[in-house]
């Protein structure tokens, strides 16, 4: 197979493997902050609820997710899914995954916000959610940015998972490329596509740590 023509078909497979990763944090960043509210919540039975989710989610390997998502309406209920669920069961897996590390890295941003600072807004007239969302949360975006940082170099590699479900993304087009070839050049332009890949989003989350950092 031509190199160009290489290329090319990975590239389809790159535009697929660029959706999971946006959809991902589109839908994981907003719902790890509601599972942390829930974590830290003053009910018992809300807080047990999100600690339980986040231990099963975080002590289970995703590959396993996948399958569960997928598979899980068939066998649970009957249900016949359309070949589309796939890529829906994709999407559902990576991002109840991944709200649940979102959600601990939230909840210890949260917490490294001196307890003053509440009390100082509240002094000063603000509503409960005008302190978290005008106050608080500024600052802990600040705060849990390298560590979000890292999960979403990881959820760049981890999108290659998705061949579990057999959704085309570009893992899954190099490793059919290299077993129809019996060669490996399909795996080595995929590992430099990720690399490609993981630079320009960790040189973006750089740019924006440099934007945030008010002391300099």
């Amino acid at each position: 197979m031509l190199l160009s023509t290489m290329i090319e078909q990975l590239c389809w497979g790159m535009v697929t493997s660029i959706e999971i990763f946006v959809l991902t944090l589109l839908f994981s960043l907003p719902l790890g902050l509601l599972v942390s509210w829930g974590r830290r919540s003053k009910y018992s039975a809300i807080s047990w609820l999100m600690r339980a989710y986040i231990s099963i989610m975080r002590g289970t390997p995703l590959m396993l997710q996948l399958i569960v998502v997928f598979f899980g309406p068939y066998y649970i209920f009957g249900a016949h899914l359309s070949p589309e669920y796939r890529m829906i069961a994709v999407i559902i897996a990576f991002t109840i995954n991944y709200a649940a590390y979102f959600a601990e890295i939230y909840r210890g941003g949260i917490e490294s916000i001196p307890k003053g600072q509440y009390e100082a807004a509240k002094v000063l007239g603000y509503s409960k959610f005008e302190t978290f969302f005008i106050i608080i949360l500024p600052q802990v975006i600040k705060v849990v940015l390298p560590s979000i940082t890292n999960e979403v170099i990881t959820l760049v590699k981890d999108t290659s998972l998705s061949f579990v479900l057999a959704v085309p993304e570009m893992f899954t087009i190099a490793k059919q490329i290299a077993a129809a070839e019996a060669s490996i050049n399909a795996l080595l332009v995929a590992g430099v596509f990720y690399y490609v890949f993981n630079a320009i989003v960790a040189f973006a989350m750089s740019k924006l740590e440099n934007h945030l950092n008010y002391y300099d």
